[in-house]
């Protein structure tokens, strides 16, 4: 494993980061193919002995439940200052209005809740998980700096929006004298690379961080073209993805496949080196419900694309309509 600075923070984390959307009761929320806490276990110590450090999750990942488990593992497997926990807040948890949103009462009730479940006295990395326009930007800045002032919360992240709207909200922490955001966790991938017109030379200009979601494109960069599976089925937000463009999309796909035949290796590693042979990116963040989605991730750390293969993985892309936000 490699590890890393987040940005021009003091933050470390490991190369890979474990995306924990696929643990949860599947009775729980929208995701049916979640793990539960028996299934998860394994994975969660295969992590920790390949040196994977830093565990991102969310509230609304099945209704809690994701914290939930993520607190109780780490708990049981890890030392607390080893691991690196990053989770969100914005979803809707609960009817009222702190049940949801960027507004001060939904961020001081949301983050007691994600402390209690997580079973930690503080939050590494906490994002919010969207832009909220109906809070005021300073609003919100000044009760994710009362965060960090009270210890509960290290570093401050957040996730897709537009560019402007991120670039308001550090000018407000700014103008405020309040924690600034150390992190960008923005979709990128071989299939959506809109991100590179104006968010990625942001953040490499102001030493922003990035943890892209979603690096293997909901699973598409890992195989057949055709080929589809249980979560590709029932998952609801994957299901509003990668429905563009399928012509430019499917010959990706297939460039992805030449370049791993090529090189005797998966799909997913060759997806994943990719994205890390960009600047701008710290670490994707893949999630795993398989022991070998793991050892993928893992493997992309040592393969270094040529030139050659990086204009094959690209050369067919076409502008897409920003999506995900």
């Amino acid at each position: 494993m490699e590890y890393t600075r987040l940005g021009s923070s003091g933050l470390v984390v490991s190369k890979v980061v474990l995306g924990c959307m696929g643990f949860g009761d599947p009775d729980r929320g929208h995701h049916s193919w979640s793990l539960g806490l028996d299934a998860t276990r394994p994975l969660i110590r295969q992590a920790l002995e390949a040196g994977i450090t830093t565990f991102d999750t969310a509230n609304v990942y099945a209704y809690g439940s994701s914290e939930e488990i993520v607190g109780e593992l780490l708990g049981d497997l890890a030392r607390r200052d080893e691991v690196v926990i990053a989770t969100k807040v914005n979803g809707r948890m609960a009817s009222g209005p702190n049940g949801a949103g960027l507004s001060r009462g939904a961020i001081m009730t949301q983050v007691d809740a994600s402390l209690r479940r997580l079973r930690t006295d503080y939050i590494d990395l906490y994002q919010i998980h969207r832009f909220d326009p109906e809070t005021p930007v300073e609003e919100t800045m000044e009760a994710l700096h009362d965060l960090v002032r009270a210890g509960k919360v290290r570093y401050l992240g957040a996730s897709s929006m537009w560019t402007w709207q991120f670039a308001s909200m550090q000018h407000a922490a700014d103008l405020g004298g309040w924690t600034r955001f150390v992190s960008m966790q923005n979709q990128y991938n071989l299939l959506m690379r809109e991100e590179e017109r104006e968010m990625l030379p942001y953040c490499l200009d102001s030493g922003v961080g990035v943890i892209p979601w979603s690096p293997l494109a909901r699973g598409k960069l890992t195989r057949e073209w055709a080929a589809t599976t249980e979560r590709g089925r029932t998952d609801r937000f994957g299901s509003t993805l990668y429905g563009q463009s399928v012509d430019s999309d499917r010959a990706i796909v297939e460039a992805v496949g030449t370049v791993a035949a090529k090189r005797d290796t998966t799909r997913a590693a060759v997806a994943l080196a990719w994205a890390l042979s960009k600047d701008a990116i710290t670490a994707p963040i893949v999630g795993v419900t398989k022991d070998h989605h793991l050892t993928d991730a893992v493997a992309a750390l040592d393969l270094e694309l040529t030139d050659d293969e990086l204009a094959l993985l690209e050369e067919n892309y076409v502008p897409h309509l920003p999506e995900g936000f």
